[in-house]
């Protein structure tokens, strides 16, 4: 059973090797310098926090050959990104706000340079180390073994102990259920709050959480559904993933975004910018733990490209410190200054890599901020919706109307409308009302729906 917290859960999730500008080139990286720009994150924490969102899920932070996935000590920071005193920093800093930290564990493989017991290391007939996907740099694990699941036990204890609430397990697809079966175990007697979700692809999701004792997956379903009914004005598709989607929420919550660090940007994927809030409407007022990819609440862009450095343009490095205003103000980022020295702390700094995106964010950012944070209020103040039930009752290419309920006394409708006219959608329930925080017109009429618009509407029995 997922720990009660985890239902109230947004998370802001951040890749800080990009985020923070730290180099990725193994010429680059490696065993260098402590850099502090872990800390770089601190000034972003009110912009999370105003956001609406509950906490930060971070990409990988321990030291690491390239990317972060290539992992070499799991009980180090990456010394590009700073020390122990950093991570405490960021969590303490966290913690005033109310923000949760979840961590992102790669356990499947490591770098070729991995500190641990080279007998942990799967082999194949011939006796060479088995990679992971084919990547040379990647090398798998050997999950049969007892001592690489006493070592991901230890791990997983220490950085929770050290203040992380949670773990995302990296390619948890290309583990072993059973490993996950008997490792969780041993974490959660000592830590029976965390939380822990698997990044899991394609397949029976339910299935694999029941079979590893994870507490949730990553939803690519229903990722793909969300930006590819949009394009396709095919809503059937988006009306067959949440047919699946419901069915998983029987026995967990999972989790749920519209971007990541390993997809194209939402604003880069959809054919048409009107449909941006169609997705997240679907994302806010369905069941599971939804996310926010950073810079996707400013409306940035970026193509992921199948080459090396092809994750670059989706993992932007971010200014020193936020200074997001109306559409009367500019710029919308000031210019980063050079970062200071931590107090007592060994290793040096350096000036921050330049941001990736212009001084003024895109046109529309401010608009596209304030849609994520009304819609997470919405959630925030139902945070019945993790488990809700969504079914489809009304249903065309061009149009839907999703019916979300939950155990209490309130049904949210979420009408969409991708059609060149105004739509009137059938409602058999006479009494519903416009939901504020979706920031429609409050005398409108809650049916009738503008060209390529969206309603989310309540009703209560």
């Amino acid at each position: 059973m997922a720990p009660s917290w985890s239902d109230q859960a947004i998370w802001w999730q951040v890749y800080p090797l990009g985020f923070t500008g730290a180099p990725i080139t193994p010429a680059t990286s490696g065993n260098g310098p402590v850099r502090h720009r872990l800390r770089r994150l601190l000034p972003w924490l009110d912009h999370v926090a105003e956001l609406g969102c509950t906490g930060l899920l971070l990409g990988p932070i321990f030291a690491s050959e390239t990317h972060g996935y290539d992992t070499v000590d799991h009980f180090a920071l990456d010394p590009r990104l700073g020390d122990d005193a950093d991570f405490d920093a960021l969590v303490g800093e966290a913690r005033e706000r109310g923000l949760r930290i979840v961590l992102d564990g790669v356990f499947n493989h490591v770098g070729r340079s991995f500190t641990g017991d080279a007998g942990w290391l799967r082999r194949g007939p011939d006796g060479d180390v088995e990679t992971f996907e084919g990547h040379g740099r990647l090398v798998a694990l050997d999950h049969g073994q007892e001592g690489v699941r006493d070592h991901v036990a230890s791990v997983l204890t220490h950085w929770l102990d050290r203040g992380a609430s949670g773990w995302r397990l990296d390619a948890a697809y290309a583990v072993p259920a059973g490993f996950w079966k008997a490792v969780l175990p041993r974490v959660r007697a000592r830590h029976p709050q965390a939380w822990f979700v698997g990044e899991v692809i394609h397949g029976d999701y339910a299935d694999y959480v029941a079979r590893s004792g994870l507490d949730s997956v990553t939803q690519y379903e229903l990722w793909k559904a969300l930006w590819s009914s949009l394009n396709d004005r095919n809503l059937y598709e988006l009306a067959h993933a949440l047919d699946r989607h419901d069915a998983m929420l029987a026995t967990f919550a999972p989790q749920t975004f519209t971007g990541n660090h390993d997809v194209t940007r939402l604003a880069s994927r959809l054919d048409d910018p009107r449909h941006l809030g169609h997705a997240l409407a679907v994302l806010f007022t369905v069941g599971g733990v939804p996310s926010v990819y950073y810079g996707d609440e400013l409306g940035l862009r970026g193509v992921k490209e199948e080459r090396e450095g092809g994750d670059d343009a989706i993992r932007p490095a971010f200014p020193a410190t936020p200074a997001l205003r109306d559409p009367d103000h500019s710029p919308a980022f000031p210019a980063t200054p050079e970062p200071t020295k931590p107090a007592g702390s060994a290793g040096s700094a350096e000036p921050a890599a330049p941001c990736a995106f212009s001084a003024d964010l895109p046109e529309g950012a401010w608009e596209v901020f304030e849609l994520h944070r009304r819609l997470t209020a919405l959630r925030r103040r139902r945070p019945w919706l993790a488990r809700a039930r969504t079914s489809v009752h009304h249903l065309a290419n061009h149009g839907a109307v999703l019916h979300t309920a939950g155990d209490g006394d309130e049904t949210l409708l979420t009408l969409l409308n991708l059609d060149d006219a105004p739509r009137r959608f059938p409602l058999t329930d006479e009494h519903a009302t416009l939901v504020p925080e979706a920031g429609a017109p409050a005398n409108d009429d809650p049916a009738l729906v503008p060209p390529h618009g969206w309603r989310i509407l309540s009703s209560r029995a």
